[in-house]
């Protein structure tokens, strides 16, 4: 009885795989970034860097899915000397992440699509630098992330999104001088603004 039960059941379960499987999609993505960091004494989106990684999503309806990404993401923070506007500092905090998003997508039109989520930041490393090298208040490693953006569809194969991703903690294990308060405490929190392409194979 074993024997024949054993079977049916692997059988049931490869054939139940299959057809979930079938409804996924996935591809590789593919943009730029330009961040920037509340709480540094600093403004403006000047931090320029990339993102790239692949993704999966699977349809919960006819005009929604669920997409889980994972990538890599450089954040982080920039100030260069203006003498003109009597600016003479020059600071570069580079933050590199392994990015973990998870949207939900809803597809308004043909064309266009909006998305929100959460996305786990784990960080694989990092540097800041006024005028020489120096070490900081150390920074965490896992930060969480609000997304929200909206989505351009191109072709059947390829889309444009462009996203905002901001931190609902702080990036440091400590307090610094000028750090602003959101959400739950105060501390520096990273604001990034991301173009990417989404390619689907």
């Amino acid at each position: 009885m074993i024997k024949k039960i054993f079977p049916a059941l692997i059988l049931s379960l490869i054939i139940n795989y299959m057809s979930v499987a079938q409804e996924f999609k996935g591809g590789v993505h593919l943009g730029l970034v330009g961040s920037q960091v509340a709480g540094d004494n600093y403004s403006g989106y000047n931090k320029a860097g990339i993102n790239a990684g692949g993704w999966i999503s699977l349809p919960l309806g006819a005009k929604s899915h669920l997409q889980m990404e994972l990538g890599y993401i450089q954040k982080g923070s920039r100030e260069n000397p203006d003498s003109e506007k009597g600016h003479y500092d020059a600071y570069i905090m580079r933050l590199g992440y392994i990015n973990l998003p998870l949207v939900y997508r809803y597809q308004y039109s043909t064309l266009l699509g909006f998305e929100g989520g959460f996305s786990m930041n784990f960080l694989l490393h990092s540097g800041e630098f006024n005028y020489s090298k120096f070490t900081g208040t150390p920074f965490k490693k896992q930060n969480l992330c609000f997304t929200g953006g909206l989505i351009v569809r191109i072709t059947d194969n390829i889309r444009i999104g462009l996203r905002t991703e901001n931190s609902l903690f702080s990036l440091r294990k400590n307090r610094v001088t000028g750090d602003v308060w959101r959400f739950w405490g105060h501390g520096q929190f990273s604001d990034a603004l991301i173009i990417n392409a989404f390619y689907q194979l």
